[in-house]
């Protein structure tokens, strides 16, 4: 008891540790601006206690200590308007994405002042001991915050070409399609349009009959479906008449950070305990999202760079952070940076990619 005592008086009057990062970053500004990308340089120190053990939840600080762009020739920022928000990884002992966001602080920002952003806290539950190291990785975009911000997002009518198996044979059918989105929390809620049928009714059908769904597929940084469904037909449907698909709804949970897209993706229809599914010949993209890796999010990786490529480059860091406590006496050096996002009351101000050295 006296031992344990002692342990968790140290632990609980241990100094903090700093750890600095550097990292080459290319900054986008809104796509209205018509403004280039910027080159530059981001740099970091992140900071934890200098002690703690297995079980322990640690505060973890993010502090900016020089942003790689300048507020773009665009606007002058107000006071608390600017709110940054980002993901540390850990690395080694113990693997895990931990969110970071910091307050809505920052003085007055004239066009082309140095940007102001206020530091991030999040906090993270120690659950192995062991030595790991960290190092920035990953892709990010800017995003609109809880508050404020575009919520509403319309994807493009795309022409989609379907093959369909129904049970009284294969038909092909064209139908534009429409993906919309809404901001929900690090989430979205998705909207499915079909503008036109995709087949006629081969016999009458009551009403309470036809169950439509589809799966949404995701590309870019994220990867994996979103199951969408409708509702089932409210009034009976006569043979030869078409089926009319009804918006179909689901909730998509970023599982990257970076630029995601969603396409049109397999439809299926059941019917009076028939099934009939519907193949895309081509998926065409009908929205793009800047998305934040969400916690059992979707099956996507790591996380690619914004449209157009991957973006590389390479970090250096010096400095510790909290060791576990474990026997060995190793330390836990197991957060790194991942991204980050710089979020401006009413929209975006630009996004910061951290990039890496091609392998």
């Amino acid at each position: 008891m006296l031992a344990g005592a002692g342990l968790l008086v140290g632990v609980a009057a241990a100094p903090a540790q700093a750890a600095g990062v550097s990292y080459a970053t290319r900054c986008v500004p809104p796509a209205a601006s018509g403004l280039d990308p910027v080159e530059g340089t981001t740099e970091v120190q992140i900071t934890a206690p200098a002690a703690a053990s297995v079980g322990d939840e640690v505060e973890v600080v993010w502090k900016f200590t020089r942003a790689a762009s300048k507020n773009p020739d665009l606007i002058d920022l107000p006071a608390d308007s600017v709110q940054p928000s980002g993901t540390l990884k850990a690395a080694g002992a113990q693997t895990a994405d931990l969110a970071m966001r910091g307050p809505r602080e920052n003085p007055a920002i004239p066009k082309g002042g140095a940007m102001v952003l206020s530091d991030m806290k999040g906090t993270l539950k120690l659950t192995a001991p062991g030595t790991g190291t960290a190092q920035p990785t990953g892709s990010a975009s800017a995003s609109p915050g809880d508050s404020g911000g575009q919520t509403d997002f319309t994807g493009k009518e795309v022409p989609v070409a379907y093959a369909c198996k129904t049970p009284i044979g294969d038909k092909n059918a064209t139908s534009p399609v429409q993906i919309d989105a809404r901001r929900n929390g690090g989430g979205f809620d998705l909207t499915v349009r079909f503008k036109k049928s995709v087949m006629d009714s081969p016999a009458d059908i009551p009403a309470d009959s036809v169950k439509p769904s589809m799966e949404v597929v995701l590309g870019g940084a994220d990867k994996g479906t979103v199951h969408v469904e409708g509702p089932a037909n409210a009034q009976p449907i006569k043979s030869g008449d078409p089926i009319e698909i009804p918006d179909l709804t689901g909730t998509y949970k970023p599982g990257a950070s970076g630029r995601s897209t969603l396409a049109p993706g397999v439809l299926t229809v059941a019917a009076l305990g028939t099934t009939t599914t519907c193949t895309p010949a081509t998926s065409e993209v009908s929205l793009t999202l800047d998305t934040t890796r969400q916690e059992g999010g979707a099956s996507g990786g790591g996380g690619s760079a914004a449209s157009g490529g991957t973006s590389s480059g390479s970090a250096s860091t010096s400095g510790g952070l909290a060791e576990t406590g474990s026997d060995s006496g190793g330390a836990l050096e197991a957060l790194g940076l991942v991204a980050g996002t710089v979020i401006l009351l009413g929209g975006a101000v630009f996004t910061f990619l951290p990039r890496r050295h091609p392998r």
